[in-house]
């Protein structure tokens, strides 16, 4: 499904950032890849890593060493990440194995993972046995059961969440979609005005997921993404399309390519 400039500009009107795209048609594309970020301490330990950080493990590292080979072949020009410490430092890995270790990076806080409020640092178990609950469901377990049986969305989960929690803090699922589409946005403006081809992103799962939630009908949009995925987004003549989802094959050439050259 592609989903025109008109109708993303009309759901970011909700921000307070004016994000109408009133460019000419292009005739080339403009393709955006976003990357999760690399594996972390609180990954590592199951904990829910919202606005919480951690710091990347040591195949973490790893992991982000490979995208960054695997990607070093196509010609970015802009990059991005929010202020998330995990974030900058898969993109500062990135950015060194691609040998731009000095190319600028700029930093949306639109790209954060979802806030979950008293969530935050808690097990994930802990946080998906409450969504469950809300849901009529007997535990987490379930609920993923469920989901990957197609019978329940994940904005349905995400909505699940931010009403379970006590702190009444929690992200709902509009909150996510709104801003990380205004990144996404805000993203191509500055690639049209500069005349630039490809972007790289890096950012977190859940957003990552909010984000195509209503720019696809592909039913892989409602899959967890690994560490270091790519969903690969093209604009072009007004228009976004979801090109690739939880791409890991860019990690695969890279490891072949890192561990050649050992």
């Amino acid at each position: 499904m592609k989903i025109k400039t008109g109708v993303l500009a009309f759901v970011l009107s909700l921000s307070s950032l004016s994000t109408s795209v009133v460019f000419a048609a292009e005739t080339d594309s403009i393709n955006i890849y976003f990357a999760r970020h690399g594996k972390t301490i609180l990954n590592t330990y199951d904990r829910v890593q919202g606005w919480a950080d951690s710091p990347l493990t040591s195949s973490g590292i790893e992991t982000a060493r490979y995208l960054g080979a695997g990607l070093k072949e196509v010609p970015f020009t802009r990059f991005y990440t929010s202020d998330a410490g995990r974030q900058r430092e898969t993109m500062r890995v990135i950015l060194q194995e691609m040998g731009k270790p000095n190319a600028s990076v700029t930093e949306l806080t639109d790209l954060r993972e979802m806030f979950f409020g008293g969530f935050e640092g808690l097990p994930n178990k802990n946080m998906a046995d409450a969504a469950a609950k809300k849901l009529d469901m007997a535990s987490g377990d379930a609920m993923f059961q469920q989901m990957k049986e197609g019978r329940i969305g994940l904005i349905s989960m995400v909505d699940a969440i931010n009403q379970s929690d006590d702190k009444q803090e929690a992200e709902n699922a509009l909150q996510v979609k709104t801003r990380m589409q205004h990144a996404l946005n805000a993203m191509v403006q500055a690639a049209l005005k500069g005349g630039d081809k490809n972007i790289l992103a890096v950012s977190s799962g859940l957003s990552m997921q909010m984000m195509i939630s209503d720019m696809t009908d592909n039913p892989e949009k409602n899959k967890p993404l690994a560490n270091a995925a790519v969903v690969k987004i093209t604009y072009k003549d007004g228009e976004y399309k979801v090109t690739n989802i939880g791409d890991l094959s860019y990690v695969a050439k890279g490891k072949v390519i890192i561990n050649k050259g050992q």
